[in-house]
């Protein structure tokens, strides 16, 4: 019987995590991080260059193409105190292209800290952007939830664009588990080798593993990579305080697919061949657009937008994956979208089982997370097994820690 997710406890996804276990920087060499393969219920410990390998010829592979903005910015207040601004989305304009492109002023949902320090008014920056000097300033507007509204502008004597100023005057955000701040490495290995589309404040590491070389075997093995666009946001860490899932609010994010990929899904689906996704962004992205189609096929409108407990309408899960995703090429062909992009809030839980993804390539991830459950998702409760298995091979864990890849039950036996 399919549980209630809602009804999930999260005291039943957690785990002892050793600190020690925690994966503080990259190795030296990406493709050599360990890689641990599951497959109907079987493990073994391989490495990651050992990937190509382990994927049936014919099998769609899909990144996240997002680059993580440096997204910590650093000012001093008049007297004399730190203050830290921490951009988390756009507001407006509210399209992350056009706000990071921006030559004149744009506005951002920002975390503030030491924000009861900042009295009133705006505070300012001096920058080096490329040997041009660079006037930053920040107006604190109203308060959003834990955030507020920051007005920035910025003055300089030739144009610069707003993802230029934050390149030069912020620095990566890396995640607090990690107990150290950025260094110079983290600038490149922060970010996939196919990072194209700025707009994400964590990384989606479980690309981090990939180099052109790994990426050149899989085309010689006979997969196809392709990418997709979901700007990953700082509610990735957010823990799951509540005692079940009914009292969590999941965190929203923005994702971007073009027409071809749809069509290579749905191509894939209908012929029973593999998809893989490289990650849990990558997944929560894939599985969102079933639930786009599936809405289409119910006789509802696409919309731009998913909540959190769309997995439980049975309206939409009775769709089949290949008719779904029919639906929704269909409908980006009528409209004459190129690409279809919007938000969603998709929580997957061993309650919503994931119709598009057959296998996922990611990273071992903190107990009591809703990363955790989406692997369980995939996995159900072999999840345990899998983490007593990386726990006891001397695995190494979370952003920088070492992958795995994962076949769902049935899938990735051929």
């Amino acid at each position: 019987m399919t549980p209630d997710a809602r009804a999930l406890r999260i005291d039943d996804y957690d785990y002892a995590l050793p600190d020690e276990r925690i994966a503080r920087y990259p190795l030296p060499d990406r493709a050599r991080a360990k890689l641990l393969h599951y497959r109907a219920g079987e493990m073994e410990s391989l490495h990651f260059a050992d990937l190509p390998d382990l994927l049936p010829a014919g099998t769609l592979v899909i990144g996240n193409q997002t680059r993580v903005i440096h997204a910590r910015l650093h000012f001093t207040l008049a007297d004399e105190r730190p203050l830290e601004i921490f951009c988390l989305e756009p507001l407006e304009p509210a399209d992350y292209a056009l706000s990071l492109g921006s030559t004149t002023g744009v506005s951002w949902k920002c975390l503030v800290g030491g924000n009861r320090r900042w009295k009133s008014g705006e505070i300012d920056a001096r920058v080096n952007v490329g040997g041009t000097d660079c006037r930053l300033t920040a107006r604190r507007g109203k308060r959003l939830d834990n955030a507020f509204r920051i007005e920035f502008s910025w003055q300089a004597d030739r144009p610069l664009s707003f993802g230029e100023v934050l390149e030069a005057a912020g620095s990566i955000p890396l995640p607090p588990y990690l107990g150290r701040p950025a260094e110079a490495e983290d600038r490149d290995r922060y970010q996939t080798v196919f990072a194209e589309r700025e707009g994400s404040v964590a990384a989606p590491t479980a690309g981090l593993h990939f180099t052109p070389g790994v990426m050149e075997r899989l085309r010689e093995r006979g997969s196809d990579f392709r990418t997709l666009t979901l700007h990953v946001g700082a509610g990735t860490f957010k823990p799951v305080t509540s005692d079940t899932l009914g009292d969590h609010v999941m965190h929203r994010e923005y994702f971007s697919v073009d027409r071809e990929l749809v069509r290579a899904l749905h191509a894939q689906k209908a012929a029973g061949r593999p998809v893989v996704s490289v990650g849990t962004t990558s997944m929560r992205c894939l599985e969102s657009l079933y639930y786009f189609g599936a809405r289409l096929l119910a006789g509802d409108p696409a919309g731009d937008s998913l909540d959190q407990w769309v997995g439980s309408d049975p309206r939409l899960t009775s769709a089949t994956v290949a008719p779904a995703l029919a639906a929704l090429l269909q409908w980006m062909e009528v409209e004459g979208r190129e690409n279809f992009s919007g938000y969603t809030q998709l929580l997957l839980t061993p309650a919503v089982r994931p119709r598009v993804v057959d296998g996922l390539i990611t990273n071992f991830h903190q107990p009591r997370s809703t990363l955790l459950l989406l692997v369980a998702s995939l996995v159900g409760e072999d999840w345990r097994r899998i983490y007593d298995f990386a726990l006891g091979g001397d695995f190494r864990f979370l952003s920088y820690g070492d992958s795995s890849l994962l076949w769902r039950r049935g899938a990735g036996a051929e």
